[in-house]
Order: C-alpha cells, then sequence, then structure tokens
C-alpha cells in the first residue's frame, strides 16, 4: 500500500535525535513557558526572516489571535471586513468569523489555486480593512501584486502560511511578506509537531507583544492581566521536535519538489491535469494536487491500485452549514477546484518505488 503519507515513517526518520529530544524534556521537569520555546521562536523567526515568533497552541488560533490582537489596539473593530481566498481551508475564514469580523470571498485562478490579485480590488468596500492570502498547498500567492493593493487602500495583510513553511520568494520566506502571518505545526505539515501546535510571525512590536499577552491569558506579566485573554501556549515537547525538524526543513522541501518533478515529468494521462509552477523554488510542495472529471472513477482506480488518496477540499467553504448565509453564493471557479481536485501521495521519505508505483496507476486510468 502506497499511503497519502506516513507519519510513522516521518517520525522514524528522526531518530534516534528525536526520542532523545523529547526525553531531554521529560527529564528537564519544565514543560511551559520554557527554553525549548525560546529557542524554537527564536530559530523560527531567524528562518523566516521576521523579528518575532510567537508559539502558540494551533494555527487557527495563530490566526485568531492576529485578528484578536489588532482589535485590542483599535486597528480592527467588529465588522470590518477581511477578503479571503474562497477556495481555502476553513480555519482561514472561521478566524474572521471569530473576531466577529466579516469575511468576503474571492475567486481563485484555476492554474494556480490561489486567490486571485485582479479580482481583489472590486471586493474592497469602505469596510475593507485586511486581506489575508493563503498560500495554499505549499505555493506562494502573488504578494507583490497583494501588497500593492494593500498599501494602496491602506490595507493589512495576514498571511495565512499554513502549507507553506519554507516557501521562498526573492529572497523572502512565506511569513514575512505580510504585517503579520499565521502558521500550522499540525503533525502533516511540511513542519510538523507530534500535535497540534502554531505559531505567530511578525515585525510589528506592539502587535508581537499583545499576541503574546492575549495567547497567556491576557498577562502583561505574572498574576497581572492587560488583556481578557485566553490559553494558547506551545509547550516545551513540542517547541523541542519542532526545532529538530526545522533543521531539515529545506532539505525536505527540495525533496518534495523532486518527487514533484516526476510526477509532472512522468504523469502523461489525457484524463489528468497537472499543477503548474509546482517546481519553483517558491513552492514547497505541501499537497501534489491534480484535477480530473473523472475523480471519482479515479480514486477507485487508484484504491484498486493500492494507491492512498485524500481530497483537498471536497466542499468548498461557501457550501458548508457553518455558512449557511452563503450557500446560495455561487463561485464558479472555486465550485470546480472542489469538484475535481485529488492529492497523490506526497511525502518527503516516499521511496523512488512507491513513487514509481503512483505513477504507473495514474498513468493506467481510463475512461
Amino acid at each position: 500500500m502506497v499511503y497519502f503519507n506516513s507519519l510513522e515513517e516521518i517520525t522514524a526518520s528522526f531518530e534516534p535525535e528525536l526520542s532523545q529530544a523529547v526525553l531531554r524534556v521529560v527529564k528537564s521537569g519544565w514543560y511551559l513557558l520554557g527554553n525549548e520555546v525560546k529557542q524554537f521562536e527564536t530559530s523560527f523567526a531567524t528562518y523566516c526572516g521576521v523579528k518575532h515568533c510567537i508559539a502558540v497552541a494551533n494555527g487557527l488560533d495563530a490566526l485568531i489571535l492576529i485578528m484578536r490582537a489588532y482589535k485590542e489596539l483599535g486597528i480592527l473593530k467588529d465588522g470590518d471586513e477581511v477578503i479571503v481566498p474562497a477556495n481555502t481551508y476553513i480555519a482561514s475564514i472561521l478566524a474572521v468569523s471569530a473576531n466577529n469580523l466579516v469575511p468576503v470571498p474571492v475567486e481563485p485562478r484555476l492554474d494556480t489555486y490561489l486567490i486571485d490579485p485582479d479580482k481583489i480590488e472590486s471586493a474592497i468596500t469602505e469596510k475593507t480593512r485586511a486581506i489575508m492570502p493563503v498560500h495554499l498547498y505549499g505555493q506562494l500567492c502573488d504578494m507583490e501584486k497583494i501588497n500593492v493593493i494593500a498599501k494602496k487602500y491602506n490595507l493589512l495583510v495576514i498571511e495565512d502560511s499554513a502549507q507553506a513553511h519554507g516557501a521562498i520568494k526573492d529572497g523572502k520566506r512565506a511569513g514575512s511578506f505580510g504585517n503579520a502571518s499565521g502558521f500550522s505545526f499540525y503533525p502533516g505539515k511540511n513542519l510538523g509537531s507530534l500535535g497540534d501546535a502554531g505559531a505567530v510571525t511578525t515585525n510589528d512590536d506592539q502587535l508581537a507583544d499583545a499576541v503574546r499577552q492575549i495567547a497567556n491569558y491576557g498577562s502583561e506579566k505574572k498574576y497581572v492581566f492587560k488583556y481578557k485573554g485566553v490559553n494558547s501556549r506551545l509547550d516545551e515537547l513540542q517547541a523541542a521536535v519542532l526545532s529538530l525538524k526545522l533543521k531539515r526543513l529545506d532539505a525536505d522541501n527540495q525533496r518534495r519538489r523532486e518527487i514533484a518533478q516526476r510526477y509532472c515529468n512522468e504523469i502523461k494521462n489525457p484524463f489528468i491535469v497537472l499543477p503548474e509552477g509546482i517546481i519553483d523554488p517558491s513552492h514547497v510542495v505541501h499537497l501534489f494536487v491534480i484535477r480530473s472529471q473523472y475523480r471519482n472513477d479515479l480514486i477507485r482506480h487508484l484504491e484498486d491500485n493500492n494507491i492512498q488518496t485524500l481530497i483537498h477540499y471536497p466542499i468548498a467553504p461557501h457550501k458548508q452549514n457553518a455558512y449557511k448565509e452563503w450557500n446560495n453564493k455561487n463561485y464558479p471557479i472555486t465550485e470546480q477546484i472542489h469538484r475535481e481536485v485529488l492529492s497523490l501521495p506526497m511525502y518527503p521519505v516516499l521511496s523512488k518505488e512507491n513513487v514509481d508505483q503512483v505513477i504507473s496507476a495514474v498513468n493506467s486510468f481510463k475512461r
């Protein structure tokens, strides 16, 4: 069986150093707000090329905390609008709603699946205060165009970098293009923990202080509470794991691109649409996403050939019951994407033999 992603294999590839790091934390007797978290925050901030990294409990919290902090600082207020991609994982949009802000979906480009910057301006109103580009599947949005628009209208840019750890263009990495960025370190991510974990990156000193305090019960110093905060802290064990894995992130991303290169070069099937621009260093291939009008038949064919696949994502956010007020809205490009996409096996320790098997199975699909 070729698994879509094997966390067991990935974890084993970091041994024995990973178990040694875990044991180090266990023996230390210090499990929260300690040196492991400080070290990871420093390393990840340096890696992303920003001044601040604030480690939090998960990726959704990271996005929620950014907008909550902007509200506490008086930069955002209830009812303000945030432009989001119509084609994204629902967490991007949930973070906006959780802050009593209004998400405004904008269609993607079909060739990249990313928010179409040429459609953003028409969605801007007098209530628009921010744009949230989502670097979906590991590919950077067109941040040059988005930042030009943001500057023109005096808008915040809040990156959702949950799927783009290490993506780089013109010397800048995901998490450093906007005013702030949220990362997820969910186990299946390019930089994955052994549980839930996340981080906020920013160059804004004031925002960083507010995020850090709100995430720690609103505490400015012990038993002194500046904000009505929450508990969203990364633990020492996860920080130790992430510090170890960060050292290999660029090499792992390169291996993902090599697998993607093989898929792109060797999959030759008229019923399959391959992703574009996936070999570029700005793409870290979190997912290798193909499209087919015959997706269900293709899934069954691959299952019969012992190939596991997943759909990212089967139901668009505007078709979810959570946003039933949008159910009658029409986003045809997003709907086509959600109707046709299929993710092939992709992880950095996927063997050559397994890649061969995937390519052969996809090429043998017929109608």
